[in-house]
């Protein structure tokens, strides 16, 4: 049994309904002493959840970043400053072998992502995470998901346990759109530039596209594939 199967899920849930997010990332941080990281995209609630990790709770763990090599400047840059910020524990992972887009080309063919989107996915985020996870001795890993950013999220727990029986804290998950955004507001979180150019949840860039009124806030992700996730949640 898993550190992370102990704990009575079903009354932490119930109980941290109600809770703030750095009610539960307290508690997560009291908990879990070892084994505690972040994975983040630098989204804007992911950096909400590294601003309360690292500067109210005074609390810093590793934060985990998937470099696709087909991120965004404007993602890159965020990166950047976010480590010199909060002096993050930045680790980074990517595809084993490839430093470039050139690179990636050269070893998977142009444009992966239109020809097999889960083989993309399955080299760029998901055994780059796995090797993450694995090699941090990750107990439980932190994500940045809301219930509200889309259909197939409406039912996600706040915690919960994945395929090798580690626990995933979603503190944001009963959070809708506009707290996260009041929250940065209020505490003067920086976030990407992007995300005031229509780009509610920002991932590759060439699979990245604006969303409209009235769509879901990950309608913009893989627009036209069918996918509703890269694998990473699933």
């Amino acid at each position: 049994m898993t550190v992370a199967a102990t704990f009575d899920l079903d009354s932490l849930n119930q109980k941290f309904e109600t809770a703030s997010p750095t009610e539960i990332l307290a508690w997560s941080v009291e908990n879990i002493p070892t084994g505690l990281v972040q994975t983040s995209a630098f989204n804007v609630d992911d950096i909400i959840i590294t601003h309360v990790l690292y500067t109210i709770l005074q609390h810093p763990v590793p934060v985990i970043f998937l470099d696709t090599l087909y991120h965004f400047q404007e993602t890159l840059e965020l990166v950047a400053k976010a480590k010199d910020l909060y002096n993050l524990d930045l680790k980074t992972y990517k595809a084993p072998d490839v430093n470039t887009r050139e690179d990636f080309a050269a070893k998977y063919g142009e444009a992966l992502w239109d020809t097999d989107i889960t083989k993309f996915h399955q080299i760029t985020k998901i055994e780059p995470l796995t090797r993450g996870l694995d090699e941090l001795n990750t107990v439980a890993w932190i994500t940045g998901r809301r219930r509200d950013q889309a259909v197939t999220r409406a039912n996600m727990p706040i915690l919960e346990l994945d395929n090798q029986g580690r626990l995933k804290v979603n503190p944001l998950a009963a959070w809708t759109r506009k707290q996260s955004w009041a929250y940065v507001a209020e505490h003067k979180v920086i976030y990407n530039p992007l995300h005031d150019q229509g780009y509610p949840s920002i991932g590759d860039e060439p699979i990245t596209t604006k969303v409209g009124e009235g769509e879901d806030e990950r309608a913009g992700r893989w627009r036209g594939t069918g996918k509703t996730e890269c694998g990473i949640h699933i």
